[in-house]
């Protein structure tokens, strides 16, 4: 375990009292001084085996029930923790039941602290339900974290503080691990948390825009750039990773997949699209501009104003990790899906199986190194010659042995969705997306297929 080192505290008060009786003293009793300070620091525990902090931090991510799950260590003493992957996420949020969570360095956070305000936490909360334990003391904090996989539940949350660590990068394996030893989340009580979540997963770990999010927390506690990565694979055995820091991205058989990316702006939406806000404030997802789409060239005809964000938070793309499949605004979907139809030809279509609205037999297509070959669909960006191409492995789904769907759902009819696109998490499938808060910018990919790797070839082996 690797944190970062300084001088004992008996050496560090040592060296201040010599220094200060130096200034009263002869001269030569002032270089008789400095000899002993520069001995004193030469036998300093921190001289003797100096520690540098890490430049990039990675962690594995395994694809378990259509969601993305990672592990961190957290506590004293450590207890890995499983956690449900969610890009926009605010903050980890961990289960905290009164017998399950045992740390002798919790920290619940009291109201009118920094760390409130860090947080964005505006209000505070008692608990009148028996003895104080972790989650649950008066006076603190509260955040409302929010299920994101089944239909967004939430509860009160405790703003709280423990150690976590983490292994640190080279790019091309784990190295040292590190610890934060006052790292931020949220410890909820409530069991119907994790409804719907993976088997043993206690949380979620957010990657969104936010000061307590993962990335935000990383990059400020050990300087490096505000950026971080994520790799997921399509395969339920093979491990995907999420780098935090700067590139490069190393993956097997030696492929640096941080070079070579296309970028486009990352866009803010003004408006929250989390359901648990406490107060008015920006979303903490990621939006990205698209401004039309094409189907094997072909044009797919939609009202342009669903593209960009309105002053009400209303409209615009964004990318998730809680949708497994990615969601059309329902008149762009019933458009989209004409075009697919008229570009694929004359194939043997197949009674849809839910949740997909397009199905097709699937000896109807042939294989390709990006999967089946059906027509490319390109997601234009900020101009024409800026596009994000999907492949057959990333646009339909392998249902059974004889089914092909499409891989985009058709949006609820009843009421205008908030975001017209939602980007899933199978379109993202080896794929390298680089979110550089910094440049507040996405730099992609496209399938890592065509470079003869994927996302499941980090090597996790650590280095000496």
């Amino acid at each position: 375990m690797l944190s970062t080192s300084f001088p004992h505290p008996k050496i560090q008060n040592l060296l201040s009292n010599l220094v200060l009786a130096s200034k009263t003293m002869p001269s030569s009793f002032h270089f008789l001084i400095l000899i002993l300070c520069s001995i004193l620091y030469l036998i300093s525990p921190s001289k003797a085996k100096p520690l540098s902090k890490p430049k990039a931090l990675v962690v594995p991510v395994i694809k378990d029930s259509n969601q993305y799950v990672t592990q961190l260590d957290q506590r004293t003493p450590l207890v890995p923790i499983k956690l449900t992957l969610d890009l926009g996420g605010r903050y980890l949020w961990v289960h905290c039941d009164a017998d399950g969570y045992v740390s002798s360095t919790y920290k619940p956070i009291h109201c009118g602290s920094p760390q409130c305000s860090l947080a964005n936490a505006t209000s505070c909360r008692d608990c009148f339900d028996g003895p104080e334990s972790p989650g649950c003391h008066n006076n603190t904090c509260r955040l409302l974290p929010e299920n994101t996989i089944i239909l967004r539940t939430m509860v009160t949350g405790e703003v709280s503080q423990d150690i976590v660590t983490i292994q640190s990068t080279n790019g091309h394996n784990p190295s040292k691990v590190v610890t934060l030893p006052k790292f931020l989340f949220s410890c909820a009580t409530f069991s119907t948390m994790l409804e719907g979540l993976a088997d043993g997963v206690k949380g979620m770990a957010g990657l969104g825009r936010s000061n307590i999010s993962l990335p935000f927390q990383f990059s400020s506690a050990f300087a490096f750039p505000n950026k971080f990565a994520i790799c997921l694979s399509r395969s339920t055995t093979s491990n995907g990773v999420v780098f935090f820091g700067a590139s490069p991205y190393v993956l097997l058989p030696g492929i640096d997949v941080s070079k070579k990316l296309i970028h486009t702006p990352l866009f803010i939406n003004p408006k929250t699209t989390a359901s648990s806000s406490q107060k008015e404030e920006p979303s903490s997802e990621y939006f990205i501009g698209v401004s039309s789409i094409k189907i094997n060239g072909a044009t797919v005809p939609l009202n342009n104003s669903l593209l960009t964000i309105n002053s009400t938070g209303f409209g615009g793309t964004k990318i998730t990790t809680a949708n497994p499949y990615t969601v059309l605004e329902h008149t762009i979907y019933n458009n989209f899906v004409k075009v697919f139809e008229k570009q694929v030809g004359n194939v043997t279509k197949v009674a849809p199986i839910s949740p997909f609205g397009l199905c097709y037999n699937s000896k109807s297509f042939g294989s390709t190194r990006v999967g089946p070959g059906v027509p490319p669909i390109d997601l234009v960006l900020q101009k024409k010659s800026v596009f994000w191409r999907i492949f057959g492995a990333n646009s339909m789904v392998q249902v059974n042995n004889d089914v092909l769907c499409l891989g985009f759902l058709k949006g609820r009819t009843d009421f205008t969705p908030q975001t017209s696109i939602v980007i899933g998490a199978h379109q993202l499938e080896d794929n390298l997306l680089q979110f550089d808060l910094v440049k507040s910018r996405l730099g992609f990919s496209s399938s890592l297929l065509f470079r003869q790797t994927t996302c499941g070839n980090f090597n996790f082996t650590s280095i000496a």
